[in-house]
This record gives C-alpha cells, sequence and structure tokens, in this order.
C-alpha cells in the first residue's frame, strides 16, 4: 500500500522538539495545547448554525468541536480494534484515539465569525476590492489566498503559525494530529474548500513528505487516512445537533424527525414508545436515543473504513466515509441534510442575520485593510492607521513582513473575532471605514 502508518502517526512537530512528558503521550500534549488555546476558547461566541440565539441549548463552535471530537475518539478506536495488526506494535488504540480526538477538536479553530456566512462575506469583499490601491499590485495567483478564504486553512494556519509561538511553529503540534484535521489537501489556487493558503505551503509540503503522503500534483495531496474519521465524526454530529437545535429554536417538530430518528437508531429502538416515555420532552427524549443513534452510526462508519482500506491507503477512495455506507443509519443522516437544506438552513432569522454579517465584515474589512496599507507606507505619520494596527496588537505587520503576509495578519485578526466582537467593532469603527 502507499501510504505506511509508521510514518503516518509521526510524532513530529512543527518549530522545536517538546520535552519529554513520562505522564503524557505526545498526542495528549496537543490535545491539552488546543484546549488551552484562546482560538479555541473563542468558539464559544462563534456560530454553529444559528446567529445570536438566546436559548443557551443551542450549540456553538466550541460545545460542536467537544462533541465531535468525542465522537472521533470512539470511532478511531473502534477502528484500530479491527484492524489492530495493521499498526506499529507499540502503539496502541488510545493513542490512535487522541490523535483523531485532537484533529476534531481543532477541527473548527479557524472558522470566522458567523460561519460559513463570515467566510463568503471575506471572499466576495476581496473581489470587490480587487482593484482597490492595498490589492492591485498582487497577482491574481497571490489573490487566491483571499478571494478563496476557506475557515479550514485558517485552521491550519492557526496551528503550525500562530497559536503561542508566532511564526515559529504555532502550538507545535505532532504532525500525525495536524494532518488528521486536513480535510481538503490542497492550494487555495485550486479554488474551494481548501485548507491550505500559499503562505503556508513550504510547512504544509515539509509535514506531508515526513508523514509519506505524495503530493499528487502541484499543490495537491493524498488525504490522511485520519482525516476521514474526523469528517465522519464532524457529519455525524451536525446532522444530529443541527436538527436538534432546530427543534430547540421550535423551526421543527418532532413529527418531522421521526422517521430521521427510526433509521439512526435501528429496529431495535421503538422510537415512538421512547417519546411518550419521556413525557413528550425532546430534550429527554434525545437524551435516550443521543447516544443509541451515535453507536449505530459509529459502528456503520468504521465497517466502511475497515472494508474499504486499501482504497484509503492508496489514496483512491471516491469520497467521505459517510457517503459510502448504505445502512439504515445512514439513511437518518441523508434526511437530516435534506431537513437541513430544506427547513433549518433558509430559516428567515438565520437568514437576515447572514445577510448582516456581510455588512459588519466589510465594515471591519474596510478599516483594517485600508489601515494597513496607510500604515505600511506612512508608519506612525498616519494616526488613523497607527491606532488600527495598534487594535490588531501584531507589530510584525509593519515592514517586516511581505504584503501579502500583512494582509494575512489582518484575516488572523478579522476571522479570530467572535460573532459578538464583530459587531461591536463594526458599530465603533463604522465611521472610520470611509
Amino acid at each position: 500500500m502507499l501510504l505506511k502508518w509508521d510514518t503516518l502517526l509521526s510524532a513530529t512537530r512543527y518549530g522545536h522538539p517538546a520535552s519529554l512528558d513520562p505522564n503524557r503521550s505526545d498526542f495528549h500534549r496537543d490535545y491539552d495545547r488546543i484546549v488551552f488555546s484562546t482560538a479555541f476558547r473563542r468558539l464559544g461566541r462563534k456560530t454553529q448554525v444559528h446567529p445570536f440565539s438566546v436559548n443557551d441549548h443551542v450549540h456553538s463552535r466550541l460545545t460542536h468541536s467537544i462533541e465531535v471530537s468525542s465522537v472521533a475518539r470512539s470511532l478511531a478506536i473502534t477502528v484500530f480494534n479491527r484492524i489492530k495488526k495493521e499498526f506499529p506494535l507499540n502503539f496502541n488504540a488510545s493513542q490512535f484515539g487522541t490523535i483523531a480526538q485532537s484533529a476534531a477538536l481543532a477541527h473548527d479553530i479557524g472558522n470566522p465569525p458567523f460561519g460559513h456566512a463570515g467566510e463568503a462575506a471575506i471572499r466576495d469583499w476581496f473581489k470587490k476590492n480587487r482593484d482597490s490601491e492595498p490589492l492591485k499590485t498582487f497577482s491574481d495567483r497571490e489573490m487566491k489566498d483571499f478571494e478563496n478564504f476557506d475557515g479550514n486553512a485558517q485552521g491550519l494556519r492557526i496551528l503550525s503559525k500562530l497559536e503561542y509561538h508566532f511564526l515559529d511553529g504555532g502550538m507545535r503540534l505532532t504532525y500525525a494530529t495536524v494532518g488528521s484535521m486536513v480535510k481538503y489537501p490542497k492550494l487555495a489556487l485550486f479554488g474551494t474548500p481548501t485548507s491550505v493558503f500559499q503562505t503556508e505551503a513550504d510547512l504544509f509540503r515539509e509535514m506531508f513528505n515526513v508523514m509519506g503522503i505524495p503530493e499528487v500534483e502541484t499543490g495537491k495531496w493524498m488525504r490522511h487516512p485520519m482525516s476521514y474519521l474526523v469528517e465522519a465524526a464532524d457529519d455525524i454530529c451536525y446532522c444530529i445537533l443541527d436538527v436538534e437545535d432546530a427543534i430547540e429554536l421550535g423551526i421543527l417538530q418532532f413529527a418531522d424527525v421521526r422517521n430521521m430518528f427510526e433509521y439512526l437508531c435501528g429496529p431495535n429502538v421503538d422510537i415512538d414508545r421512547e417519546y411518550l416515555e419521556n413525557g413528550q420532552n425532546f430534550r429527554d427524549f434525545l437524551s435516550s436515543v443521543r447516544g443509541l443513534a451515535i453507536q449505530h452510526l459509529v459502528d456503520d462508519v468504521a465497517d466502511v473504513f475497515v472494508n474499504r482500506y486499501e482504497e484509503i491507503m492508496n489514496g483512491t477512495l471516491p469520497s467521505g466515509l459517510i457517503s459510502l455506507a448504505c445502512t439504515d443509519a445512514v439513511q437518518g443522516i441523508r434526511i437530516a441534510k435534506r431537513l437541513g437544506k430544506e427547513r433549518i438552513y433558509p430559516d428567515r432569522r438565520k437568514t437576515e442575520l447572514e445577510v448582516g454579517s456581510y455588512t459588519t465584515l466589510s465594515t471591519v474589512l474596510d478599516a483594517f485593510i485600508s489601515g494597513v496599507y496607510e500604515f505600511r507606507k506612512y508608519g506612525e505619520a498616519s494616526y488613523r492607521a497607527s491606532r488600527i494596527v495598534r487594535l490588531i496588537g501584531q507589530a510584525k505587520i509593519g515592514q517586516t513582513v511581505s504584503p501579502l503576509e500583512a494582509y494575512h495578519q489582518v484575516l488572523d485578526f478579522v476571522s479570530g473575532m467572535t460573532d459578538n466582537y464583530a459587531t461591536y467593532l463594526s458599530g465603533q469603527i463604522g465611521g472610520l471605514a470611509k
């Protein structure tokens, strides 16, 4: 097979090697570093699906990420125990599970405020302002990082460059953990979705080379096998939990999701009886069946990984694991996705807030891109520009980095904002943007 676990499970780190810790494996330290990072903490105020919900039971990016990490760990351990003979002798199920758990914990860490609407707003701003003074000197190739901005690529940038050790390895996580997080191993040059900006291309190429993952053509690589497990865990969680949030918000009723849960839980669970026994209270009902549904899906996805193992290790798997399963449980996921597309995502309040996010982020980008441009041109002579750079808090954004890196650092600041802070700051600086 083309890929080998001996190199795929590499504990090599970005930056300097970490000191040995007899109480924690390399991969456990990855998990701890992510948990204690400010970028992870900010996910608590970032949209999962429904912006600015006043219902405390609705998921944020933080609670979503924690839940995905839990499912990813269970899924990875299940897979490991089924193909144990494929792994190095000194490697165990706990370590394998922790890699998936850590990667899943960080899978959304680069998401901008307002979720996918925020990504779209950032892309559109750069396309509309392509000929502006700050951007007109960039080549079309250089502009692709901005015009194809993606939270996945921003996440890789945070892990490998920004958090903890700025421009010196970032969080300094193991290659195995970072590689497992990378869902779209291609440069932004080739469009969205993408997991790699050109500013991180050399770091990325080095990491995948160490893990023995080939670059199939310039700027495009095979996927790390564990990224399929992280992706599946994400699919499992967002489908079930988007529906849960929609019921909390009154967008869906139990009758809308009854068949979905019947498929998810399998023939041994009487959905109607469970609902009645829980007093027709959806929260209580979900508490009793959520675990059954997730376990059912974990087993099905693990079957697909094992059955398609050779394709995964040779880089020929045609799609994600969920779409290749053909059981009743996966039919439940398909119903959840259809409900999302037809009923949840078009919700009026959600749509109104997403449209508003365009104005919010445009105001912020107008001010900060022009401010950094002026600062690099005039320095402290521009009072407004120097104050904007001070807000960003990154002195290196001046003359010591390339223009491309400077504007990436603006996006580091803007995409790192919570929904609340982006809205507040837009209101505060709105008068400065003109």
